[in-house]
């Protein structure tokens, strides 16, 4: 079984936008978009995914990958 891998900080790199300016447009605290960047989150509402995609102009998939190869989070744990 694989893992989905987020790509938050890649996008937020390629928009040069701050973890801060990000959450004050996207409404989120800078905590909780911190562990989405660093992929410490198990589950995501898809409202902070559609304001997330509206402020950073991109795709669901350009934020998450499924990769078939990798090991899910609770198996490394």
């Amino acid at each position: 079984m694989g893992k989905i891998i987020l790509r938050l900080d890649r996008v937020m790199a390629d928009r040069k936008i701050s973890l801060n300016e990000l959450s004050e447009k996207v409404g989120v605290s800078n905590v909780n978009l911190s562990k989405i960047k660093t992929g410490k989150i198990s589950a995501i509402r898809f409202s902070t995914l559609e304001a997330i995609c509206e402020t950073l102009t991109c795709q669901p998939g350009d934020i998450l990958e499924y990769d078939p190869n990798a090991e899910p989070a609770s198996d490394r744990e």
